[in-house]
């Protein structure tokens, strides 16, 4: 029961940040081609599976971007402010469909697939 909870909750954060993306008016082209920059973060598992966890979770937990947008939001800064909700979005996304945090094991061990 625990594991459909935190789907819903990604799935909850990325509908949400659609919503607030489609109030803020900036371009759906640029939603698009930045929705899947945050999976470059996997390169680090071509150094090995430790940093590559580091990595990939860096690049995948909600606190940066959140960050990200109280920062962009406090300095007026439009353009990060949309950056922040696509990676949001990202991140959403990958936790609905079952994309955790990755444990420095392997990259199909994830927190979603422990609960």
């Amino acid at each position: 029961m625990s594991k459909v909870f935190l789907h819903l909750e990604g799935l909850t954060v990325f509908l949400g940040t659609l919503y607030f993306y489609s109030q803020f008016g900036s371009s759906w082209w640029l939603f698009l081609a930045f929705l899947l920059v945050p999976d470059l973060s996997m390169v680090g598992y071509a150094i090995n599976k430790k940093m590559g966890g580091i990595i990939y979770n860096a690049g995948h937990t909600y606190v940066f971007p959140l960050v990200l947008i109280i920062s962009s939001v406090l300095s007026n800064q439009a353009f990060l402010l949309s950056l922040s909700l696509i990676w949001l979005a990202h991140i959403g996304m990958d936790r609905t469909i079952g994309y955790g945090l990755k444990y420095p094991s392997d990259f199909k061990e994830t927190h979603l697939q422990k609960v």
